[in-house]
């Protein structure tokens, strides 16, 4: 599950920043950035649970 964490938060971040860059594709950004906030929410309930299994 940490993986897939990390992997979404590469993600969020790749289509930030192509988002940002090609004014066309600027829907990546609101996809980034919703990816992003799952990301950052998954990691604070798994760091506050101290739940840490893989």
């Amino acid at each position: 599950m940490n993986i897939l964490v990390i992997i979404i938060a590469v993600i969020a971040v790749i289509l930030l920043f192509t988002g940002g860059f090609v004014s066309s594709l600027n829907f990546l950004l609101y996809v980034g950035a919703i990816l992003l906030v799952l990301a950052i929410i998954v990691f604070l309930v798994r760091f506050l649970t101290g739940n840490r299994r893989v």
